[in-house]
């Protein structure tokens, strides 16, 4: 893609995210839109979020679980970055028509202490860098339609990536804990919608190890130049199904001795 239509598709974007009007997949608009592209695309879009009095609060890791990258035919997680106007108090109440198509994901966040960075980050650096993990939901959108309406041809990961990997808000629990204090690998959860139990899983299902999902982060953030600051927020990536969250759904994510997550949608 040209400079010129990098900054076309960010500004439809940043457009359809403040009127709530959907636009359709950029790779059909763009056939030969490559993942580079996608995450200038994705950039262009935050920066037009913080020149609008945004700030960045951390990054959010996509597509983490076999199940996804088999759907999507890709081999790579994907990731986005988290504002502060998507970080939603635990058991709080998202107002009518706040987003387009809102899905929700249980993941296990990571609160950083230390900066990461550089593509010969270890397992051992992420450990050392982090300052707490917690339970977390990711809510999820859409600003692109799911399927091209003409065609059938549905989303592809280059759409997602540049749609900033289809975040739009985080929650996250009251608890906090050490990183070596639970094996994150066996940390689940239960997510029930409106009391009826939606999904269940377990933190294996990411990378089979969370701690390699912000490791993954680490390291492709080296490629552009980027590091994982010190307080910043890494979701690190669903062990869930996405679940539809439409008008009335109440959530519940019982993460166990590792703690609890709520958010209702009026």
């Amino acid at each position: 893609m040209t400079p010129d239509q990098i900054t076309t598709a960010s500004k439809t974007l940043f457009d359809a995210d403040q009127t709530g009007q959907q636009i359709n997949l950029l790779s059909l608009h763009f056939p030969g839109m490559t993942m580079d592209d996608a995450y200038a695309v994705q950039a262009a879009l935050i920066a037009q979020h913080i020149a609008a009095g945004r700030k960045q609060i951390g990054w959010k890791i996509g597509l983490t679980s076999r199940a996804m990258q088999d759907a999507l035919k890709i081999e790579t997680p994907d990731s986005g970055v988290l504002l502060d106007n998507m970080l939603f108090e635990n058991a709080s109440t998202i107002p009518v028509g706040h987003f387009i198509q809102p899905r929700v994901e249980a993941e296990i966040a990571f609160v950083m202490r230390d900066t990461l960075a550089g593509s010969e980050c270890t397992r051992d650096d992420v450990i050392a860098a982090t300052d707490y993990v917690a339970p977390s939901l990711e809510l999820l959108d859409t600003r692109i339609l799911r399927s091209d309406p003409k065609t059938g041809q549905p989303r592809v990961i280059t759409d997602t990536i540049s749609d900033n990997a289809a975040n739009a808000g985080i929650v996250l629990g009251d608890e906090k804990h050490a990183i070596d204090a639970h094996d994150l690998r066996w940390v689940g959860a239960i997510v029930s919608r409106n009391d009826i139990v939606e999904e269940t899983g377990l933190g294996a299902g990411v990378l089979n190890d969370p701690i390699t999902s912000v490791l993954w982060l680490a390291r492709r953030m080296a490629d552009y130049g980027q590091s994982i600051k010190p307080g910043d927020i890494i979701l690190s990536g669903s062990f869930i199904r996405p679940i539809e969250a439409p008008s009335g759904s109440d959530f519940h994510a019982d993460f166990g001795p590792f703690g609890s997550v709520q958010i209702t949608f009026d």
